[in-house]
C-alpha cells in the first residue's frame, strides 16, 4: 500500500501536524501583537501565574520556542536532543531572561516564533516519527507531538499574561484540540465533559464517569489546565472533579 497524503502535505507527515501548525501560526500572530502592545512599564506587572510577572511568561515562551526549534532541527538531521539540559537550567534561564529590557524580550519572542516555524516547515516527513527527551534520561516523546506542545504553550500562556487576551478569545478549533489533548492525562476519578457550544463530549480517566461537567469549550479548557475556579461550569455531582495543574 502506498502512503498518500493530501495535496501540499508530504507523504508520511502525521495528519494532525499541518492543522496544528496552521493554528499555531495564527496564535503566534495574536501573541506577538499582545506583547508588542504592552507598554514597557507593564511588562513587569504580575501575570495570572503565581510568582511570575508578564516578563517571566514572555521569557518562558521565547525559551520554549527556542528549545522546541532545537528539537525539530536535530530531528531533521536524524539526531535527537533534549529540550532542556535540566529543570534547574530551564528555570534559571527563564529567571535571567525575565530581567532583560522589554524590547529585548519582544525581539527574543518574535525570533523564536520565526525560527520554530522555519524548522517545522523544513522537517522531512519521515522524521516526525523520531523521539526526544524533555530532559536527559527522562521519558521520550514523539517529535510529532511538538506542534501540539507549542500550540498549547502559546495559547494558554497568552491568556496567562492577563493583557486583554483570555480563554474566551481562543478559537473553537483550539478549544477542541486542547480538551482532546487533556484526555491523555491521569485523573483521580473518571468524569465526562460536555462542551455546549461544540455539542461534543469527552471522557477523562479510566472507568465509568462519576460526573459530567458542562460549559462552553473555552471555560472547560481553562479549568482542565488547573486554572480558574470553574464558576462558569456546572456539574451533576457535589463538586467539580479534581484536575491536575498544567
Amino acid at each position: 500500500m502506498t502512503d498518500t497524503a493530501p495535496p501540499g502535505q508530504a507523504a508520511g507527515t502525521p495528519p494532525w501536524v499541518p492543522t496544528q501548525l496552521e493554528l499555531l501560526a495564527e496564535a503566534d500572530q495574536r501573541l506577538v501583537r499582545t506583547v508588542d502592545g504592552l507598554p514597557a512599564e507593564d511588562v513587569g506587572q504580575p501575570s495570572l501565574l503565581p510568582g511570575w510577572t508578564r516578563a517571566h511568561v514572555v521569557a518562558h515562551l521565547a525559551l520554549n520556542g527556542e528549545a522546541l526549534e532545537a528539537v525539530l532541527s536535530a530531528a531533521a538531521r536524524g539526531e535527537s536532543r533534549p529540550m532542556y539540559d535540566s529543570p534547574e537550567t530551564r528555570d534559571r534561564d527563564i529567571e535571567e531572561l525575565s530581567s532583560a529590557p522589554a524590547e529585548e524580550l519582544r525581539e527574543r519572542l518574535l525570533a523564536s516564533t520565526h525560527c520554530f516555524s522555519r524548522a517545522a516547515s523544513a522537517m522531512p516527513a519521515e522524521h516526525w516519527r523520531r523521539r526526544f527527551e524533555r530532559t536527559p534520561g527522562g521519558p521520550t516523546f514523539s517529535v510529532a507531538t511538538v506542534p501540539l506542545m507549542r500550540l498549547r504553550e502559546v495559547e494558554i500562556h497568552h491568556a496567562d499574561l492577563a493583557a486583554g487576551y483570555s480563554a474566551a478569545d481562543w478559537p473553537e478549533a483550539f478549544d477542541a484540540v486542547l480538551i482532546e489533548s487533556m484526555t491523555r492525562r491521569p485523573y483521580p476519578q473518571p468524569f465526562r465533559v460536555l462542551a455546549r457550544d461544540l455539542a461534543r463530549t469527552w471522557d477523562f480517566g479510566d472507568g465509568q464517569p462519576v460526573a459530567t461537567v458542562t460549559g462552553d469549550a473555552a471555560a472547560l479548557g481553562w479549568w482542565l489546565t488547573g486554572r480558574g475556579d470553574g464558576a462558569d461550569l456546572t456539574v451533576d455531582a457535589d463538586r467539580l472533579p479534581e484536575v491536575p495543574s498544567w
